[in-house]
């Protein structure tokens, strides 16, 4: 059986969404991928709602068993930042609504996982998605190629299971999943006021 994971690369203006499968021996193979893209002179809630409608058809329409997100971090400019982090917020909102696990992964972590080397270039990330997934062509723009990448890193990582092992967590996730059992909760919990 494979793992089914949907990448994401969030942005305002382009969010790249990729769908992989992921085999226990680590063979990816490409389902979908796209762009999801919002015009600049749109209102925030307008953009947001696009973002949130293109990755409900996403989710609706292959169905991952996890989600793998990009880890928000920090830049110069607050003003993206704040954007790929309002990005963020929806991806989060509706994996959670529907159970699912979210890996949240940094750029460094996904370029270490696919080429071995974590300050590796978008050109150099790029070609080893094309070729982990068998394709002729790096998929472009970047976005989706990154999305790509974030969702084999997370199959990857994650040892073939859904929810990320022990080995694939932080300290600081680590923590809180310890917190939660400790208090006879689990990460599926979502109950309100709890």
């Amino acid at each position: 059986m494979s793992l089914r994971v949907l990448g994401v690369d969030p942005g305002l203006t382009r969010c790249g969404v990729g769908v992989v499968d992921v085999a226990r021996n680590r063979t990816a193979t490409l389902v979908a991928v796209d762009v999801i893209r919002t015009s600049k002179d749109a209102d925030l809630e307008e953009r947001l709602l696009a973002i949130g409608n293109g990755l409900e058809r996403m989710l609706d329409e292959f169905r991952p068993h996890a989600v793998a997100l990009e880890r928000v971090f920090s830049q110069q400019n607050v003003r993206t930042v704040m954007g790929v982090a309002q990005a963020s917020g929806v991806v989060l909102f509706l994996s959670a609504r529907r159970g699912l696990a979210v890996g949240l992964h940094t750029p460094t972590e996904v370029k270490a996982a696919l080429t071995g080397f974590g300050g590796a270039d978008k050109k150099q990330l790029g070609a080893m998605v094309a070729r982990v997934l068998r394709l002729d062509a790096v998929p472009t723009p970047a976005d989706a190629s990154d999305a790509l990448a974030l969702a084999i890193c997370h199959a990857w990582r994650s040892g073939g299971t859904a929810a990320p092992t022990g080995a694939a967590l932080t300290p600081a996730q680590e923590a809180w999943r310890a917190a939660e059992r400790s208090a006879g909760r689990t990460s599926g919990d979502r109950r309100l006021g709890t």
